[in-house]
């Protein structure tokens, strides 16, 4: 028996036959936001939609397109022009042409005036859902709820930057194209989890709330981001950067400082902790939470934590969006621990809500750690380590658990020299992400199971997201290569319509079951995914008898094989620089 990512039954992920069960959740003594942190919210929402609407809205010169006495304008040439390249072309007019100085608006100006519109309907469902934080609610509700806030929260600092970034007059720190893109995709992808934690609560006052103040959100982000993407065209394909710059070594993205570099591979005993985590009271504190309370938020600097050998079990650690910069250090895989066993049958949550380490301020670096999830397969989601941070590397770490493992939820990320375990879709998310020099390892699942290596998710054509797997290895747990003739392993299924994930180079065991990949549901997706496959070896690694689904390829080019490495698919205006240790910014020789 197979769950599906939000717990419903399912044979793959989704069957039409089968009715969900009715929910019968407990009403505990809510835990209501307190009045500070809905005043901050507020108060957040507020000065967002304020400054957006004073500060950085440019004054259009207003056309005379309306006919006297009418109360309904009429689109403009560029309205019709720039929503025609939308998926939601008549909510993209409507929401358009009421927007203050969209009649005199250029086609360039829609782009400002798209984010502009959508930030403030994002700040203001961010600001009235906060409004009903003190209602009684269940647990998985409760959780749903809380999920969609700092979820909201999010995409208003996102929008943010993007609407700087696109700002006419805007000359210093803009973000680049390929920031805005991953901005916005991250925007969307954040909508998406909210709306599919509300989708398996019971259809009460809160849900039915939600939903009215979430209506067309999704859409709308999606709209935005088509508009710019069909603006700043730039060779773009379905969503990858395309950047042609010549082929060169260099230790990680380009995002990440010589000095952030030499961190990476310096031995503890040589770098200065700001703080340092030790169970026996010989450091600066004694929990990870603790730690993560005391550094500074928003740091432009590099904030150190250095973990001591142990086992931390904290519920719900999570380094927050304003705790940037943030690098964690521990003794080693298996010395430092951070643990934990929530999941979503016992602990009634969200998969979201479940990860024993989540991780959404930018810049996030762990290395030398082991993250896990020790729920066991019978508990089915469970997640180890949730990240959702840009410019986030995870270096020489453990991360261990069965269902759901791994998290890689949105925008830029980098995997390096990772052991990651799991059972059914232990790598998912809609982040833009590339594991290199990492292992995947397959463990024994639940009887009737499939193991599935990813499940990527991403919704919308023009998000620059993805997974790319290049010059690790799929191999099998002991307990899973005893009974490989009982269980079938595959090398990812399709979450969403989009769906994307690549392999590069990399060793295949022979527990990789001939098709290579696994349907999500019937023919969902077959023909909008893109799956591809490149110069893999091993047992595993045969193609002569893989699906031939219309998105499944077999890669015969260095040029599109190209598009999914380091170099070009997470290459962001200051990533990681150009020297550096053994690593291949494009494909290994």
């Amino acid at each position: 028996m197979e769950y599906g990512r939000l717990g419903k039954y399912q044979p793959g992920r989704n069957r039409p036959d089968a009715p969900l069960k009715p929910h019968n959740y407990p009403t505990p003594t809510p835990t209501p936001i307190s009045k500070l942190k809905l005043l901050s919210l507020f108060a957040f929402a507020l000065i967002i939609v304020s400054l957006v609407s004073v500060g950085l809205v440019v004054r259009y010169r207003t056309r005379p397109d309306t006919p006297h006495g009418s109360t309904h304008p009429r689109p403009t040439e560029a309205m019709s022009r720039v929503c025609s390249r939308t998926r939601y072309q008549n909510l993209c007019l409507n929401s358009l042409v009421n927007f203050p100085g969209s009649s005199g608006a250029s086609d360039k100006d829609m782009i400002h005036i798209s984010v502009n519109m959508t930030l403030q309907r994002v700040g203001r469902a961010l600001y009235t859902s906060a409004d009903i934080s003190n209602l009684q609610m269940s647990t998985r509700v409760r959780s749903a709820y809380e999920d969609c806030l700092e979820l909201l929260e999010e995409s208003v600092d996102q929008l943010s930057r993007s609407l700087y970034s696109v700002a006419p007059g805007q000359t210093s720190k803009k973000g680049s194209t390929q920031d805005v893109m991953t901005w916005l995709s991250a925007a969307l992808t954040n909508q998406d989890t909210c709306t599919e934690g509300l989708a398996e609560v019971e259809n009460g006052y809160v849900k039915r709330q939600m939903d009215e103040k979430l209506k067309d959100l999704s859409k709308l982000v999606s709209n935005c981001l088509a508009i710019y993407a069909a603006a700043t065209d730039g060779g773009d394909f379905d969503g990858v950067p395309i950047q042609h710059r010549r082929r060169r070594l260099m230790a990680y993205p380009e995002w990440f400082s010589r000095k952030e570099r030499r961190l990476l591979q310096m031995p503890v005993a040589g770098i200065k902790a700001d703080i340092v985590v030790s169970k026996d009271g010989n450091g600066t504190c004694k929990t990870i939470a603790e730690a993560i309370k005391k550094a500074p938020e928003n740091s432009t600097r590099r904030i150190i934590i250095y973990v001591k050998a142990g086992r931390y079990e904290e519920d719900n650690l999570k380094v927050g969006r304003k705790k940037t910069n943030l690098m964690f250090i521990g003794d080693g895989k298996g010395k430092t621990v951070i643990t934990g066993g929530i999941n979503v049958v016992v602990n009634n949550v969200t998969t979201f809500h479940t990860a024993s380490f989540a991780a959404t301020g930018t810049g996030f670096i762990a290395r030398d750690m082991t993250f896990e999830n020790y729920a066991g397969p019978s508990k089915h989601q469970a997640v180890a380590l949730r990240v959702g941070a840009d410019r986030s590397v995870v270096y020489r770490c453990n991360i261990i658990g069965y269902q759901d493992t791994l998290y890689v939820h949105s925008q830029r990320q980098f995997f390096r020299e990772c052991d990651i375990y799991g059972t059914v879709d232990f790598i998912f998310g809609n982040a833009a992400v590339v594991f290199q020099n990492c292992s995947m390892y397959a463990r024994k699942p639940m009887p009737l199971q499939k193991v599935t290596i990813t499940a990527q998710n991403r919704k919308d054509p023009n998000q620059n997201t993805g997974i790319s797997i290049h010059a690790c290895r799929l191999l099998a747990q002991p307990d899973m290569e005893a009974a490989k003739g009982s269980f079938s392993t595959y090398l990812g299924r399709p979450w969403k319509l989009y769906s994307r994930t690549v392999y590069l180079q990399t060793y295949m065991g022979d527990h990789i079951h001939p098709r290579g990949w696994l349907e999500w549901n019937a023919t969902f997706a077959l023909d909008t995914l893109y799956y591809g496959e490149y110069m893999n070896y091993g047992p595993g690694g045969a193609i002569g008898q893989r699906v031939n689904w219309p998105g499944y390829r077999v890669i015969t080019t260095t040029v599109e094989a190209s598009r999914f490495t380091v170099g070009q698919f997470i290459y962001g205006s200051s990533w990681l620089p150009s020297t550096g240790v053994a690593f291949l910014a494009g494909l290994s020789e």
